[in-house]
């Protein structure tokens, strides 16, 4: 007959009194606290939450547009009104930040992305091809620009996809869309100064239209709002230029 082998385990938890003497003289370790679940805290219901300023600011772009229709609401023309400002920012928000990068296209990607592009986006063309110096600078200075100015839209295409044949020794070339029509165009890297930086490029580009725009105003006040940057940033450039300039040649 085959013998059988009992565990008997007590209470999860428990111990016994040789245990206990054990733990006194240092052969056990200090016995574990007992488990103690949290305590019960009812979830709120989000009917329950009063309907003020805080509420509408905790809702998605999506909850609010679901708010249209709410009965409360409509008794309550602070709350009605608030709803129609958040909802404003939200999508001004979203529409400013959806560029941010000079973005590469093909010619395929042409009309979608540039003269199929809203009439409120202002979009910045560049065409180039890879192993161009001249190219090299002017994309890195539209990568900047692309950041500091998200609500302009910045792309890069190949020239000979764009236009068969395009002759190179027009590389780089910049074509300036908005509303499907060609506004603007500058053959060559000299088109921007004999030393092409980011905030000479935004010169020439700002220089008849709001083509960099920060998003945040109309088109007149965003347009001061960017030149009036631009041209801060380029006095102090060349201010700090001058300064490396005679520090070089304190130093001979």
């Amino acid at each position: 007959m085959a013998d059988y082998h009992f565990v008997y385990k007590d209470v999860e938890g428990a111990s016994t009194q040789w245990d206990d003497i054990q733990r006194k003289i240092g052969n056990l370790p200090p016995k574990p606290p007992a488990f103690k679940p949290p305590p019960f805290a009812p979830a709120e219901e989000l009917d329950s939450k009063p309907k003020d300023k805080a509420w509408i600011d905790d809702k998605t772009e999506e909850e609010l547009e679901d708010l249209e229709d709410d009965p409360d609401l409509d008794d309550d023309r602070f709350l009605l009104e608030y709803r129609k400002k958040r909802l404003a920012e939200m999508r001004e928000v979203a529409k400013v930040s959806r560029f941010g990068s000079v973005i590469p296209i093909s010619g395929s990607d042409f009309v979608r992305e540039v003269s199929q592009a809203p009439p409120d986006v202002w979009v910045v063309v560049i065409l180039y091809k890879d192993g161009y110096p001249e190219c090299r600078v002017l994309l890195q200075c539209l990568e900047e620009l692309a950041a500091r100015y998200p609500a302009t839209k910045f792309v890069k295409i190949i020239s000979t996809d764009c236009i068969p044949n395009y002759p190179d020794r027009n590389l780089p070339t910049l074509l300036v869309y908005n509303n499907s029509a060609v506004k603007a165009n500058y053959v060559g890297l000299h088109s921007f100064g004999r030393s092409c930086s980011p905030e000479g490029v935004a010169l020439v580009l700002c220089q008849s239209d709001p083509v960099l725009t920060d998003g945040q105003s109309g088109n007149e006040q965003s347009r001061k709002a960017v030149l009036d940057g631009v041209r801060k940033r380029f006095i102090e450039k060349v201010v700090t230029e001058h300064e490396d300039d005679d520090d070089g040649s304190s130093s001979d």
